[in-house]
């Protein structure tokens, strides 16, 4: 039986002392799937940062268990090469051109084509012949997506990693993380990005104050988000009749010239509504689909423990 690309138990770290210190991480427990894009959501100081420098061995946990791709952090040199990561600020050393660093890099991971380096940085209109201090942060951040691409890792850590890119190139970037998923590498991805980790991640879980609030599909977490609806009908209509129902909240009839507007939100099943307004005339409906980034903000308000 293949390992996970991530098992994390118990996973506890503190900075500082017991009496002054503070906790980042309380006991958190993730597996991530080999083959999987998993997003790691959460507002700053939640804990995403700390457990990607965990993963990557540059700090250790106070206790607790952590495996990746099979090993421990600690003891497998071997499994770094087998690693891409970015973060969010890519810093290198600027006297170098970006061809000349990568190559370098490239290098370091056992040999990267030539070719494979200049096809990624032509996706990103990323020009390798200048010197990295000349480059803006957003072609800066360029490189770092190339280094981290170029050598097709078995598990791919990103932070936070369009930081600077403009809105095509951040396209581009989802473009590259679908791909890797598709090649069945496995990627963590921390990003304040909602529509990119909604348009790549299989799996998302949420972090607050250093525990996991739930893990759950993307699809499955935007079936239980509650939906803005908006009915028209032809004529007058109880409101009464849609109030009962359980699975609306914020129920609100606005009679007009013409007949009457329902606006609700709607959690669960569409069916008691539907049966509901059937009653009546309708002419139109609307039902907005729930995005992720108000689906995040419910889960996290909630506190939920799944």
């Amino acid at each position: 039986m293949v390992e996970p690309a991530v098992e994390a138990a118990g996973l506890v770290k503190r900075y500082g002392n017991a009496r002054t210190g503070r906790t980042a991480l309380s006991g958190l427990d993730l597996t991530v799937d080999r083959g999987e894009v998993f997003g790691f959501l959460g507002p700053n100081g939640a804990g995403k940062t700390t457990t990607i420098r965990l993963l990557l061995d540059l700090i250790r946990p106070t206790s607790g268990t952590l495996r990746v791709l099979g090993a421990d952090p600690r003891d497998a040199v071997a499994t770094r090469g087998r690693i891409g990561y970015l973060a969010g600020d890519f810093r290198i050393d600027g006297r170098q051109t970006g061809r000349e660093a990568l190559t370098y890099l490239g290098d370091l991971r056992g040999g990267v084509p030539a070719a494979r380096i200049g096809e990624l940085a032509e996706r990103l209109d990323l020009d390798l012949g200048r010197r990295i201090s000349t480059l803006s942060k957003g072609n800066r951040q360029k490189v770092g997506v190339v280094q981290a691409f170029m050598h097709r890792p078995e598990l791919l850590v990103l932070d936070e990693p369009t930081s600077g890119l403009d809105p095509f190139l951040q396209q581009r970037f989802v473009e590259l993380v679908r791909e890797a998923g598709a090649d069945g590498q496995t990627v963590f991805m921390s990003s304040h990005v909602m529509s990119e980790v909604q348009q790549t991640c299989h799996r998302v879980g949420i972090i607050r104050e250093g525990r996991l609030v739930t893990v759950a599909d993307v699809d499955a977490l935007r079936s239980q988000a509650r939906r803005k609806v908006e009915i028209v009908f032809a004529g007058s209509v109880d409101p009464a009749a849609f109030e009962a129902l359980p699975q609306l909240q914020n129920v609100t009839v606005e009679q007009t010239a013409g007949g009457s507007v329902l606006h609700t939100l709607l959690a669960g099943s569409p069916d008691g509504l539907v049966k509901a307004a059937a009653r009546y005339q309708v002419t139109s409906l609307l039902a907005e689909e729930p995005e992720l980034e108000e689906i995040f903000f419910t889960f996290y308000e909630r506190g939920d423990q799944k």
